[in-house]
């Protein structure tokens, strides 16, 4: 399936066009972001931008996973990405107009999750297709580092450019960078999954989808865990403004310091990820990387005001196992699921990670002001530490990267299944 000499010059290709594409939308995202807290000064309107912003992904991911696995994947990372650049351009538009409002931010945020609803599980899916199996948990680990680069680089940069630039401009940007990623697959192909037979109906393979992750312990148990990390730990990380305000009696200087040692830590990871490959198990390499970040998580937990330094360690800590638990996570999927399956997989597990974040940041709140900010460090460092530990006890997690055993029996692997806790 992979042409062993040229996969290379294809595939970063394509990818250098992506990770230049996902720059220009950072910075259009910074740029909206302070355009609603100048505007309005609302807790509020960006609470609903940050929601208008994932809901659309949380629902209709599985619809379009399934689109995904039907679809030429070229096609459907070109469209969606230049859906997401006109919509950039048609606000771009309304701002040189003076006619843009709060409410065309809230739109606009809606309609380019759509795009990205089937714009990353496509190109996910592709990247098995384009990358030996042997590679795939360096890609993932030079991913994690180029993520970290950007939300390191992105504000101050972002910040720069708003001194310079009306909206419009900004808004400019991120539809020039779009066709950095648009115009190598214009010429460049990618490898399609093979079918066979002809095309089920469309909810016959949505059920498949479904049924093929329910049959396979192993992923199912990673899904759920993911769900509950999430619900855990974004919140958590939305209330560190909190804990370095109120705990540690800090100011902006000191979140932007404890911030920066995440980015930093995420980039060292994800270098490090990307030359040394991790174990020969994947699953070892990402549940090494939960214990490491559980240790990370509960030291904010119970650190004292007074050693803020050893906050600002944690942080390093927890940005370096970052990469390392969800890099290889990645590349198992990429490297386990059937080609033809994979759309569905990534988009189910993209909704269900996702979706998580909006329960746990509503209860959040109320927890941290009954049981104290250090609380929610505390709560996501244990999940985190029980699921690290106990994925290694765990059969049909630890054998995850052998794939469903019968994808077509939803009971097959049943006998041998354990409780993840």
């Amino acid at each position: 399936m992979h042409e062993p000499r040229d996969w290379k010059a294809r595939f970063f290709t394509i990818w250098v066009g992506q990770q230049i594409s996902l720059f220009g939308s950072a910075i259009a995202q910074f740029g909206l972001i302070w355009w609603l807290t100048q505007k309005t000064g609302s807790a509020t309107v960006l609470a609903t931008a940050s929601l208008v912003a994932i809901l659309p992904e949380v629902f209709l991911g599985p619809f379009a996973g399934t689109l995904i696995d039907r679809w030429n994947r070229r096609r459907v990372m070109l469209v969606a990405d230049s859906f997401i650049a006109l919509v950039s351009l048609g606000l771009a538009f309304l701002f040189w107009s003076g006619k843009a409002e709060v409410w065309h931010i809230f739109l606009v945020k809606i309609l380019r999750a759509l795009g990205g609803a089937f714009h990353w599980p496509a190109m996910t899916a592709s990247i098995s297709l384009m990358v030996p199996k042997e590679h795939l948990t360096r890609i993932s680990g030079l991913n994690q580092t180029i993520r970290g680069v950007i939300n390191i680089v992105t504000p101050p940069f972002a910040a720069f450019l708003l001194s310079l630039l009306p909206m419009h401009g900004i808004l400019g940007i991120d539809v020039v960078t779009a066709l950095c990623a648009v115009t190598p697959l214009l010429f460049l192909s990618i490898p399609q999954p093979a079918r066979e037979g002809k095309q089920s109906p469309y909810f016959r393979e949505l059920k498949e989808g479904f049924r093929y992750v329910w049959s396979w312990r192993g992923a199912l148990y990673l899904f759920l865990g993911a769900t509950v990390l999430n619900a855990l730990l974004n919140p958590a990380f939305s209330l560190l403004p909190l804990l370095v305000s109120k705990h540690f009696g800090k100011g902006a200087l000191e979140l932007g310091t404890m911030e920066a040692a995440f980015g930093f830590g995420t980039i060292a990871g994800g270098l490090i990820l990307s030359v040394w490959g991790g174990f020969k198990r994947r699953i070892y390499t990402s549940l090494l990387g939960m214990l490491g970040m559980s240790v990370g998580v509960l030291t904010l937990g119970f650190v004292p005001a007074h050693l803020f330094l050893v906050a600002v360690g944690a942080s390093v800590l927890i940005g370096v196992m970052n990469p390392i638990t969800n890099g290889p996570l990645t590349a198992i999927f990429q490297a386990a699921v059937a080609p033809e399956m994979q759309g569905r997989v990534f988009s189910l597990l993209s909704s269900m990670a996702i979706g998580a974040s909006p329960l746990g940041l509503a209860v959040a709140g109320p927890v941290a002001d009954l049981l104290g900010i250090q609380a929610w460090f505390i709560l996501g460092g244990i999940g985190l530490f029980v699921m690290g530990l106990g994925g290694f006890f765990i059969p049909s997690l630890v054998r995850i990267e052998e794939g469903p055993k019968d994808a077509t029996e939803p009971a097959a692997d049943s006998t041998s299944s354990s409780s993840p806790r």
